[in-house]
């Protein structure tokens, strides 16, 4: 895996002046060099994205399915090559690298047959009124021009394919711009890519560096902006490009919810696991991990012993190891920040149940009760391999709980009560509600999303390729109707 790797320069691969490492966060090892753009390198990227735009958009719809059909089936070849190469660069255990392959698998399969279907046509009759007598309306999509992806390193391969696949479904030219921490998943994808007879220009893979970013964002000729990441970035690019369309999936606080109903001893080893698990998949590195874990009186002290039961047998280690359930965070920067996050709960009264160790990259999943409001814990977004569990008092407590935070992406609620989860559905301040589980569940074709603090717009390939295009009427006179 030590090699150089080009980026991807419309459709041909390129090098640059400069490059950067990128090492495994487990051990340090050097996974791969890659190349960085110059400025006269991304502007000729830019250019021939605009300039392919209008040939891009009118691709038939079989020759946009057929270039994601084969990335389909070349993803399906490489799995384990690739879920190998996700592991070394992201540290993430291999068997939830497997799944980010598989995930990716469906993402473009799901392109594929969107793209197939997609912008059909709506037809309106007009002449509900006398003015309008022999007229019809026809509305399209039509794609708003080049999107600029930016991808975020947890899930470094099926991020990246939320945003390229949407776009070639729709003749959208694209430029992804990969983390710099797990730029060679994207790059792969970009070999794929290049396999296809996509016109030259629609897409590009710049491993930009952040400090670099700001002149792209604010590029004219690119008008849509698909950003994951943490709300600070994403609101400064709102904020920079007010004029601009921009989807913005950003962090969360992720609650899972156990209410009274949920009391069999079944139904607790159930959440608890469910709960331990999500809580710690990906190093807690997901925008939906289980962070908060907010719990009726009822059930409170039957839960708490499960969970942490749960969590103390998850298996830390060596990410390349199958039997690993948590691998390191990305860095060790990463690992010192939740070390410090949790130490400065517990000095503020919080009670450490299990884990609140680090061992260089790798933080210790971590179970906390008792914590005090005030804390960067209560208030922030971990990403790491840490959650609180809390009290509560029926039904409404537990809801205002939830909503007691400024993010609101997804929420789990453990229940039996079909009038409770459309209670819940009404009254979470979310963008998805999941009954009888965590908020970690995400289908790939389901719209996904947040509020408040968690962003603006919807992923999900169709509304993603809603996003990436926008409305145009036809209006045809002279009818017989």
């Amino acid at each position: 895996m030590t090699s150089t790797h080009a980026f991807w320069l419309a459709g041909r691969q390129a090098t640059g002046e400069d490059s950067f490492d990128v090492t495994n966060p487990w051990d340090g090892r050097l996974v791969g060099t890659v190349s960085v753009p110059t400025d006269a390198q991304t502007e000729e990227a830019v250019a021939a994205a605009h300039a392919v735009r209008e040939e891009f958009a009118a691709t038939p719809a079989h020759v946009r399915a057929a270039a994601l059909d084969h990335v389909v089936r070349r993803l399906v070849e490489r799995t384990e090559e690739i879920a190998q190469l996700i592991s070394a660069e992201n540290g993430k255990p291999i068997k939830w690298a497997r799944g980010e392959v598989g995930r990716a698998v469906s993402v473009f399969r799901f392109a594929s047959e969107e793209a197939r279907r997609f912008n059909g046509g709506d037809a309106q009759r007009l002449d509900t009124d006398a003015g309008g007598t022999g007229r019809l309306a026809l509305t399209r999509r039509f794609p708003r021009g080049t999107v600029l992806g930016i991808a975020p390193f947890n899930f470094p391969l099926n991020l990246s394919a939320h945003k390229v696949a949407p776009a070639i479904a729709v003749g959208a030219p694209i430029i992804l711009k990969p983390a710099p921490a797990t730029p060679i998943s994207s790059l792969i994808l970009g070999e794929l890519l290049a396999e296809t007879d996509l016109p030259a220009g629609s897409w590009s893979v710049l491993t930009v560096p952040n400090d670099r970013m700001p002149a792209l964002v604010k590029d004219e000729r690119l008008p849509v902006i698909s950003f994951t990441g943490s709300d600070k970035v994403g609101y400064s690019i709102l904020d920079s490009v007010p004029r601009k369309h921009c989807t913005l999936e950003l962090g969360g606080n992720g609650a899972a919810v156990v209410l009274g109903d949920y009391a069999s001893e079944a139904d607790l080893d159930w959440a608890a696991t469910r709960i331990a698990t999500f809580s710690n998949y990906q190093g807690g590195q997901s925008c939906i991990s289980v962070q908060r874990v907010i719990a009726d009186a009822s059930v409170y002290d039957r839960l708490v012993p499960k969970i942490v039961a749960a969590v103390e047998a998850l298996i830390t280690g060596d990410p390349s190891d199958a039997a690993t359930d948590v691998g390191p965070l990305v860095s060790e920067d990463a690992a010192k920040r939740v070390e410090s996050w949790v130490d400065e709960a517990v000095q503020a009264g919080a009670s450490l149940l299990a884990g609140g160790k680090r061992d260089g990259a790798t933080y210790a999943p971590t179970v906390l009760t008792d914590l005090p409001d005030n804390v960067t814990l209560s208030c922030e977004e971990v990403f790491g391999p840490v959650l609180s569990v809390q009290k509560v008092d029926g039904e409404a407590e537990a809801f205002a709980a939830v909503n007691s935070s400024k993010y609101g992406l997804q929420a789990g609620v453990f229940t039996h009560d079909l009038q409770t989860a459309f209670r819940a559905h009404r009254a979470l301040e979310v963008g998805g509600v999941v009954i009888g589980d965590v908020p970690s569940y995400r289908a790939d074709q389901m719209p996904y999303g947040g509020v408040k603090q968690s962003g603006v717009g919807r992923e999900g390939v169709r509304y993603a390729m809603d996003d990436y295009t926008y409305e145009r009427v036809l209006v045809l006179t002279g009818l017989a109707l």
